[in-house]
């Protein structure tokens, strides 16, 4: 999957170089973020769209972490109970994701399932950052190559051209969503 280091440290400068790891903590540092404004935020349409981008990145985030970071780092670091403990964690969040998403602000226990989430992302960020992303920097994993691979399948997904089994857009109905959790 991702290629090795390469022996010689110098780098293009017409590429722009997005480390693996550097791009998964924006990712985990925005939707922390996000989960602060949700709780900040006292009108109900205003939560709404913030609840909805955050399924939304945490959906991309996680399909991009399933399709190819994952998979790159697995045979790679010392603890490969890891990765497995992070996509039953994945899972347990996607289906959190799904009842917010089918339910609506307008559903029972809406908010605090939201909130819920929050905190279960939490605690799956810290484990990644302080038990998985250790062991990746100590391989010999082309980060910013891995990078480029996650930064490019982010983009499609965010313009709706992640085919694998999503049925089409991100941005497009709550169902459309669903089935791209369901694919993962």
């Amino acid at each position: 999957m991702a290629a090795k280091k390469k022996s010689s440290g110098s780098k293009s400068a017409s590429r722009r170089s997005t480390n693996a790891l550097t791009l998964l903590k924006q990712d985990h540092d925005m939707v922390k973020e996000l989960f602060e404004k949700f709780e900040k935020t006292r009108s109900e349409d205003k939560k709404a769209q913030i609840a909805e981008q955050i399924c939304t990145e945490l959906t991309i985030h996680a399909q991009i972490e399933e399709e190819i970071f994952y998979p790159a780092v697995r045979e790679e670091i010392r603890e490969e109970d890891l990765i497995d403990e992070a996509t039953v964690e994945h899972q347990s969040a996607k289906d959190l994701i799904a009842q917010i998403e089918e339910e609506g602000p307008e559903g029972e226990l809406w908010e605090a399932k939201v909130k819920v989430l929050g905190e279960y992302i939490n605690h799956h960020v810290k484990e990644e950052q302080n038990e998985l992303f250790p062991q990746v920097r100590k391989t010999k994993i082309d980060l910013d190559e891995l990078g480029q691979q996650l930064e490019a399948r982010k983009m499609e997904l965010k313009e709706g051209g992640g085919e694998s089994g999503s049925g089409g857009s991100l941005q497009g109905s709550s169902r459309s969503r669903s089935r791209m959790k369901e694919s993962v």
